[in-house]
């Protein structure tokens, strides 16, 4: 193994992409985050991994935070750190987790918004009229009927969607696989899209992406950001319309109308419950009410 800290990081990034085999996007940021601390490191003469101490994170956090990054975003950046050390110490058990005892600044949670049903009713109003409209409309629809994550709307294709079965397969975090319900009017919405192909060059196939550019490739993430907030500011709804707002949306009405924090849970693809909690806006006490209304065993005996 590497003694160089930088070096080390490269070999990560390395073993995420072709092994873990993680989206692009997430790729992205471990890189961002773990090149930032190699590079704090560096700037205190510290290019060897043995050279790395608790000392040394705690002050990188402490520059994080003098410069104005969120609880949130230091906490993302600690848990790269925290994952390189644990690769590092899989290899080589004399290599420590300088990590593992430094904790991101406390702040306020902020949750995800969502769109109330009016906002969704008129949004799903507008009148497509390119073939990029239609495509827009779709990828909106699919989204909230489906509660998808960004990288997995883009990475689907046409042969995931099975229409007679009104569902769709797509492969979220860890290359995880799930299968999913899609409504009718996202299926119409799709339908119609799919009448819009091919566009540019592209091969119209079970295996071609299901939505695609003006160029006939796939749609990049950042294409269904800038397109989704066009959307948005047509229909004049409250804030900037993005892919998270969506699924949140989704999320959000799903739990009003069932009550079952569980089946979010699978919809959404969480491996932990605490996180679709955020998603929905519970606190302790409703699931508390939740628990106490549904298990038999939590049932209080009524005075006498």
């Amino acid at each position: 193994m590497t003694d160089s800290l930088r070096d080390a990081c490269s070999d990560y990034l390395s073993y995420q992409r072709d092994v873990r085999q993680v989206s692009p996007h997430t790729l992205s940021g471990y890189s961002r985050d773990l090149l930032n601390f190699v590079d704090f490191c560096d700037g205190r003469d510290k290019h060897q991994i043995v050279a790395i101490a608790e000392v040394d994170v705690r002050h990188w956090i402490a520059s994080e935070h003098r410069r104005g990054l969120s609880s949130a975003s230091i906490q993302r950046q600690l848990s790269a750190v925290r994952a390189l050390f644990r690769y590092l110490g899989e290899r080589d058990p004399s290599v420590g987790n300088p990590a593992l005892g430094v904790k991101a600044p406390k702040s306020g949670r902020t949750l995800p918004k969502s769109m109330d049903a009016d906002s969704v009713g008129a949004l799903f109003q507008v009148k497509p009229e390119t073939p990029l409209d239609y495509r827009d409309l779709a990828i909106a629809e699919l989204l909230y009927s489906s509660g998808l994550r960004l990288a997995e709307l883009v990475s689907a294709n046409i042969g995931d969607i099975d229409s007679g079965e009104r569902v769709i397969t797509v492969t979220g975090k860890g290359r995880k696989t799930r299968t999913v319900p899609v409504g009718g009017p996202a299926l119409e919405a799709i339908a119609q899209w799919l009448k819009q192909r091919p566009l540019g060059k592209e091969t119209v196939s079970a295996d071609a992406p299901l939505f695609v550019s003006s160029r006939g490739t796939r749609i990049s993430p950042r294409s269904v950001q800038e397109r989704l907030k066009r959307l948005g500011a047509t229909t004049q709804i409250p804030g900037k319309l993005h892919p998270h707002m969506l699924r949140h949306s989704f999320a959000s009405h799903l739990l009003e109308s069932s009550g079952d924090l569980r089946a979010v849970q699978e919809l959404l693809g969480h491996a932990d419950i605490s996180t679709t909690q955020i998603y929905t806006h519970l606190d302790f006490q409703h699931l508390a009410k939740t628990y106490d209304a549904a298990h038999p065993r939590a049932r209080r005996k009524s005075k006498s």
